[in-house]
This record gives C-alpha cells, sequence and structure tokens, in this order.
C-alpha cells in the first residue's frame, strides 16, 4: 500500500457526530483536512503562497500542535514511539492527516498519522485524540511489524477522558481508510454495560481536492471559521445534553501513559 506521494493534500469533507444515547443528538459540519508528509513540511512550505510551516499564514502546519507539543521535530517523535512497539520504517514515509490552523487558530479532535515502511506497507496508523480541556492521548494501531489492511479495522480500550457527559470506561472501534481519491476515519465508541452496539459514533471524511494556492484559498473561504465552528459545535451540544438532563462525569487523571499501544 503507498502513501499518497505529495508533500501537501487538500481534502474537503464533513464531521459527523451522532450520540445514540439519552439525551441523542448529531451533527454534521464541512470541514477540510491537510495530509502532510512529515519529512517535507518545508517543500509544502516554500511552494505555496497561502500555507506555511511553524509560522503565520492564512493556512498554516506547526510542530507544536502535535505529538510532544513542545515544538520539536515530528518525524523523530513518531519514529521513537513507532520503535517502542517494536516497529522500524526504515525510513519509510509517515503523513499527518489534520485541521491546519486558520488565521493561527486550530483544534483536532482527532488527528491521524499513517506510517509507512520504505517499501510502501502500512505498519502503523496512530489516532490522535484531544479533549477540550487541553489534554490528548494516542491510540496507536499496527499489527507488530505486519501490513494493515485497508479499511483497517481495529479495537483499543478507552482510558482517555474526551467528554464530560461520557464515561471514561468502554471501548473503541476504529474503521480508518487511508487517503487516497477519499479517506474516511470512524470511531465508534461503546459503553461497558452495552458492548454489542456503540453509543456515539464519529465520522471524518474527504474527498481530495486540489492543493495549489487556489485550492487552500477556495477552501479556506468556503468553510471560515472552522475552528470557531467545531468547538462551537462541541460546547452547543454539551450544553444540550446538560439541559436535558445528561450524567455529568468529573474530569479523571489523565492515563499514565501518552500512548496506547
Amino acid at each position: 500500500m503507498s502513501a499518497v506521494a505529495e508533500a501537501l493534500t487538500l481534502y474537503r469533507g464533513t464531521l459527523f457526530h451522532e450520540r445514540r444515547i439519552k439525551p441523542r443528538y448529531q451533527f454534521r459540519y464541512r470541514v477540510f483536512s491537510l495530509l502532510l508528509d512529515l519529512d517535507r513540511l518545508d517543500e509544502a512550505d516554500r511552494s505555496r503562497r497561502f500555507f506555511s510551516h511553524n509560522r503565520f499564514n492564512l493556512i498554516s502546519f506547526h510542530d507544536q500542535d502535535h505529538g510532544p507539543k513542545d515544538g520539536t521535530a515530528l518525524r523523530p517523535w513518531i519514529d521513537a514511539q513507532l520503535a517502542e512497539a517494536g516497529i522500524d520504517l526504515a525510513g519509510g514515509p509517515v503523513q499527518l492527516l489534520c485541521y491546519p490552523r486558520v488565521f493561527g487558530y486550530v483544534f483536532n479532535p482527532l488527528s491521524v498519522w499513517f506510517c509507512h515502511h520504505a517499501d510502501g506497507r502500512l505498519l502503523g496508523v496512530l489516532c490522535e485524540v484531544r479533549n477540550t480541556f487541553g489534554q490528548w492521548h494516542g491510540y496507536l494501531l499496527h499489527n507488530e511489524g505486519a501490513a494493515l489492511a485497508a479499511p483497517l479495522r481495529d479495537e483499543a480500550r478507552k482510558v482517555f477522558h474526551v467528554s464530560p457527559f461520557l464515561p471514561r470506561e468502554g471501548h473503541y472501534q476504529f474503521r480508518v481508510q487511508p487517503p487516497s481519491a477519499r479517506y474516511g476515519v470512524t470511531v465508534n465508541w461503546h459503553a461497558e454495560d452495552a458492548p454489542d452496539t456503540p453509543a456515539l459514533i464519529a465520522v471524518q471524511s474527504g474527498e481530495r481536492r486540489p492543493s495549489g494556492d487556489g485550492g487552500l484559498l477556495h477552501a479556506a473561504l468556503a468553510v471560515p471559521l472552522m475552528t470557531a465552528k467545531v468547538i462551537a459545535a462541541i460546547h452547543w451540544q454539551a450544553l444540550k445534553i446538560w439541559l436535558r438532563g445528561g450524567r455529568y462525569h468529573p474530569k479523571p487523571a489523565p492515563p499514565d501513559t501518552e500512548i496506547s499501544r
């Protein structure tokens, strides 16, 4: 399975959430995402007027928004995380699918790292989950060094507090269609007392679009204030759940490790 070859690829699509337990809700918003080759960020910067790496622009990507969150280079960090799971990419490409900063602002509920061996095989997928409290946790999906099939299907115990109106316990089911002409990431949360039926469904999907200056400008104008809309949607739904009597779960201590392997 080969990675998309460009340094930067633009996808336009939707973010969908559906809560299937009371109080129920669903929402869908238009979004756009970038797929970025971590070894070619400077190339993506140099070749576009409206995109920058680690500096302000209409659309930008900053190392400090991901991984260790300290502004250091991301490639050595992800290689170290993979090594702890026994995975060696042999220098193969790592691509990060995420929302970019727009006018300097971003919130990524979910960022997805696609980690390829030098021969093109997809060996690892890191799902980097954030909450609105400034915390994050990663779920590393892999097959102990063997290639991952597409679409990737995997499960993980939920260990990270995301919403104050859902318990931290339960488990996730992941379905990931790696980016090509389209991409799709579905994360279903199953409660401990009803493990066979998803209580919350989150889907992020998109279609590939031209990723030059014109495409980036059009995406930013077509989906203005994207970060504000995503954050507002999360808080608006939380308010409605609270008004409808949803049970509040206090924020627990974060897990001992940043990444579940």
